[in-house]
């Protein structure tokens, strides 16, 4: 099967990702595009005014909103969650475009395309920035400054305090392709001093475009195939290149799975995944449990230390009842000693 390609679009607040995306949305020729908005507060993305645009592609079921804050800050929390949701559902999309806060750090979000299992399936098509040039021919970065201030003081995820101009400057660094938007409002020579300061800021190789009113073909948007993910390398956001590449122990992930002795009670099961997790800093695990006398499965999620079980549906005639997990975390993962924190605890408690 191949991979679902991903358009990662990135930009301050008033740069009009929205305005971009709603009209990718409607000139989409028949892809199903499924779209990933990373809003909180009372800023950001208006899904409302996205899925009113009356396409097929738009439809609602195919949006999914990231409330929860900054989405380079909550990547385990969230993202990988809801990637691994998209990716489960019997109607899988054509394209993923995924709308970043405009305070996001990009870097972190490419990397997270290198998880097992969302590695395997899908693929970052392109990072896309938008920036306001109206805003930038009159020496700012966003229309309304203030507008971003605040939206970072709403933001109680937010873990980087980065300047404005350091953020400007990594947006355009992790950039495939820079949308200059909003020429309209811009005179030639001014725009032309604009693309000048944007060119001496951006990795070689970098397209840049004009733009009025988000209006892109999307021949320019989607299908680049570039496989950012895989490309790391001179996307390092200021905060790094500071502190010496800092952040890139994140590049690697690792995965193996395993099957636990039966008979176990759902406490104790709980209590040795929610032990093993806190003393070998497991990003994630998920997998199944048969409990004894249970005539349904229940589903273990856990991201970080935070887990979550349900019965999820009755076990099948035939279907082999046991435990099986799935253990996520950075490379390398000390395997053995994990196992045998819960396998040999489950078995002492069995």
């Amino acid at each position: 099967m191949s991979k679902i390609p991903v358009t990662v679009i990135t930009g301050f607040l008033g740069a009009d990702k929205t305005t971009l995306i709603r009209h990718l949305l409607g000139h989409a020729k028949g892809k199903r595009i499924a779209l990933v908005i990373n809003e909180f507060g009372d800023l950001g993305v208006d899904k409302q005014v996205l899925a009113a645009c009356g396409e097929e592609t738009c439809r609602e079921e195919d949006m999914i909103e990231l409330s929860n804050g900054c989405i380079c800050c909550t990547v385990a929390e969230d993202f990988i969650p809801t990637m691994e949701t998209l990716l489960g559902r019997a109607e899988r999309p054509d394209h993923i475009v995924i709308e970043t806060s405009g305070l996001a750090l990009p870097q972190p979000l490419i990397r997270a395309f290198n998880w097992p299992e969302i590695k395997a399936q899908v693929t970052v098509d392109a990072v896309v920035t938008v920036v306001d040039a109206a805003a930038l021919s009159e020496g700012r970065f966003a229309a309304d400054e203030a507008a971003v201030a605040r939206q970072r003081a709403a933001d109680q995820m937010l873990d980087h305090a980065t300047p404005l101009g350091e953020l400007f400057k990594d947006q355009l660094v992790a950039a495939d392709l820079i949308i200059v938007n909003k020429t309209d409002l811009v005179g030639e020579d001014a725009l032309v001093a604009v693309e000048t300061r944007l060119g001496a800021e951006m990795r070689p190789g970098t397209g840049m475009i004009r733009a009025r009113n988000g209006h892109v073909d999307i021949a320019a948007l989607l299908g680049l195939g570039l496989a950012s993910e895989d490309h790391l390398a001179g996307r390092d956001s200021a905060h790094e290149l500071e502190h010496g590449g800092e952040g890139h122990e994140h590049d690697e992930f690792d995965s193996f799975s395993l099957r636990l002795p039966d008979g176990i009670s759902r406490d104790d099961l709980l209590a040795t995944i929610e032990r093993t997790i806190r003393a070998h800093d497991v990003l994630r695990l998920k997998g199944f449990a048969a409990l004894p006398g249970s005539e349904a499965r229940l589903a273990v999620q856990a991201v970080g230390p935070r887990l979550n079980v349900w019965f999820d549906r009755p076990w099948k005639a035939g279907e082999v009842r046991e435990t099986a997990l799935v253990v996520i975390g950075e490379s390398p993962l000390d395997r053995a000693a994990i196992t045998a924190s819960l396998t040999g605890s489950i078995a002492a408690a069995a």
